[in-house]
Parts: C-alpha cells; structure tokens; sequence
C-alpha cells in the first residue's frame, strides 16, 4: 500500500477565526497525536475524531490495521463516520458513506459506487473522487496519527513515543481519557502544576498549610522540562494518606516531553511506586483530550486500593476540568489572555516556550540549563 498523501493543513480546517488573542495557543503539527484508544475501534463502525481541528473517521481495514481519513465525503458532504465498514467488500475492510454508499481504501481512493456502470474502464478515482488519508501506527493501546504532509522519518518526531512503563513487571495499569475545554498548554501546566493543588483540591491531595520549605530543581532541555521536588514529606490530604499510611519523605518528579506528554511520579517511603503519563490530543484551539495512563506498584492489595482512591481521584480531574474551562471562558470574555508568573511556576513558561520553538520548527540550545528553586509545600 503506497503511503498517503495529506492534507496541507489550512486555517478552515483549524478552526474560525477569532478576535480573542490567546498566546498560549500553539500548533505543533509535525508531531504524532492520539486519534482515539485501540479498543474504540471494532470491525464495523468507524470512530468519529479530531486532531488540530482536522475531522476525521477512523476504522479498521481488512487487515486490521487502522486507517484515518478526513471525515468528509466528497461527493455530498456527509461525515463518513456516519458510515459502516464493509467487510464484505472486493478488497475488504472499506469505509462506506452511509448516504450513497460510496466506498473508499485506506489510502482514501474510491472504490465503488453503487449503481454505476463501468464503461471503457473509466477510473472511479479520478480527481475530487477522493478523500485525503492521513498516516496511522497502532501502538500501546492507541492508534495515533500524523497529519503533516512532512515525512515523519525526517521530523524529530519520526514514530510516536512509546510508552515504556507498560512493560513494567509487577504493577497494575490503569486508564482514563477526558476531555477538557483547554488549550494544549493550560492543559500540560495544569497536570504539571503543583502550587494550585493545595487549593483547587484542597485537603484531597495536600493542604494550604505550606509548612515545609523544600528544594527544587528545575532542569530544562531542547525537548523536554524536568522538575525534581527534594525532600518533599508524604503530603498531608487523603491521596497521600492511602498511598503511605505510615509517611515517609516523597520522592517526586514532574516532567513535560515534547510535544504534549505530562509525566508524573511519585515514589513514597518504600512502599509505593506510582508513574502517571498523560499524552494530549489538542482537539481544537481550546479542547484538549487527556489519555492517561497510571502505573502502580503497591504492598497494599490493589484491588481496595483503587477503590478507595478512584472515587478521589475522579473528583481531582473533575476539579481540573472545572477550572480549565472556567479559564478558557474567561479569556474568551476579556478578548485575550494575561500571565503573570513567579518563580515557582515551575514548567509552565518553559512548556509554553518549548511549543513555541516546536511550531516553528526550531530547538533553543539557551534554554538548556538547571536552576534549584525554593517551594513552601
């Protein structure tokens, strides 16, 4: 199967235009995205999805393998994942629009029209006869997909990241999507930021009490930001108290990957090992899906653990995703966003920084540095 040629990203396909001035929009397009999760997809329906504003219907073909395509029929404007996937088809596994039946490959050339003859060995995929196709890799438990008509092999993202905690011996995994009204950026310093904890989720994951003083340090590199949190006690709310029963100083790290992966990891006293990877999907300008995955090892037994936590959890993302869209609506309001930062905003202005760089298509040697910065916690 020859490669599919894409689209030529263009601002209708983004989104309208708007008069509200959001610098912390970024678009990254020469990067893999996650379409949607492996087991959304069966043998018979297509998966209505959207990346950077590009809608696009995904399925399975004949080999199983998937396949992305602009959810859009090019013969009377009908989403094809309005449609079904006929197996039963010459070539099988071929998406078929549910208003004419018009049936299109994984490479998004027509195959067939229903009803029409064909004379003189006329070629069913002639020019506007087909929909753009859009490269797809099936990997841990994803399906992801690249939209940019750059070659993925010449970017510095040539194959998605992997996820390598999966293959870990002796822990748990777990998975949760959400989708949030964000920006891709609100959304990673969100994940990442621990000042806002002790009072969004207040007394859930630690408290305003701010007892403790302790080291961090903050190392940043051409594709990535890291910040190490030293001497950091078992936090004080109720997630802390499951996890650690009996306390222990904290050993934490946070950690943002280019270009839309957010890294948490906790290691309590000895008795726990928690790794939570949350890789982004920008939807639009300001939706954002969250596809996380929790790794855990634990002395307690699993299964009470998580639903003691889960409930807690649950109500932390909850919490987020109030605040997100509570700040998206807000800048929308005032026509344009306000930052003001301080020393303890610890990745969030790198993060933005390192997109910025990414969307156009340049590294920044400069920021390559460390710096230790003082948190009260």
């Amino acid at each position: 199967m020859s490669a599919p040629q894409p689209i030529a990203l263009s601002p209708p396909l983004w989104s309208a235009p708007t008069a509200v001035r959001r610098r912390n929009v970024v678009r990254v397009v020469d990067a893999w995205y996650v379409a949607c999760v492996s087991s959304a997809l069966g043998r018979k329906l297509p998966v209505a999805s959207q990346v950077l504003g590009v809608p696009l219907a995904v399925w399975r073909t004949g080999t199983g393998a998937p396949a992305a395509v602009l959810d859009r029929c090019p013969h009377r404007n009908v989403p094809l994942s309005m449609g079904r996937v006929r197996s039963t088809s010459p070539h099988g596994g071929e998406l078929e629009c549910r208003y004419h039946g018009w049936r299109f490959d994984g490479d998004g050339r027509l195959t067939a029209v229903p009803g029409l003859p064909i004379v003189d060995g006329e070629r069913l995929d002639g020019p506007g006869r087909c929909t753009d196709a859009y490269r797809t890799v099936e990997q841990d438990g994803f399906v992801w997909v690249w939209l940019s008509p750059t070659d993925p092999t010449t970017t510095r993202f040539p194959t998605p990241p992997r996820l390598e905690q999966l293959a870990l011996q002796g822990y748990t995994q777990l998975r949760h999507t959400l989708r949030v009204n964000g920006t891709l950026h609100s959304t990673l310093e969100n994940i990442l930021d621990v000042p806002h904890t002790a009072f969004l989720h207040g007394g859930l994951f630690r408290t305003d009490d701010k007892k403790h003083e302790i080291d961090t340090v903050v190392r940043r590199r051409q594709d990535s930001v890291t910040a190490e949190f030293i001497g950091e006690p078992r936090p004080e709310g109720l997630v802390g108290k499951v996890l650690s029963p009996s306390g222990g100083v904290v050993q934490h790290w946070d950690r943002f990957l280019m270009p839309s992966i957010a890294q948490v990891e906790y290691r309590i006293g000895d008795e726990n090992h928690v790794l939570v990877t949350t890789v982004c999907t920008p939807v639009s300008e300001v939706v954002t899906d969250m596809h996380t995955v929790v790794s855990v090892r634990t002395r307690l037994p699993i299964t009470p653990l998580v639903a003691l936590a889960a409930p807690i959890a649950w109500r932390i993302l909850g919490q987020d995703k109030e605040i997100l869209e509570a700040q998206t609506q807000l800048v929308e309001r005032f026509g344009g966003d306000r930052f003001s930062s301080t020393s303890i905003d610890l990745l969030g202005p790198y993060i933005l920084h390192l997109l910025k760089k990414a969307e156009q298509g340049q590294l920044d040697d400069a920021i390559v540095r460390e710096e230790r910065i003082k948190l009260r916690v």
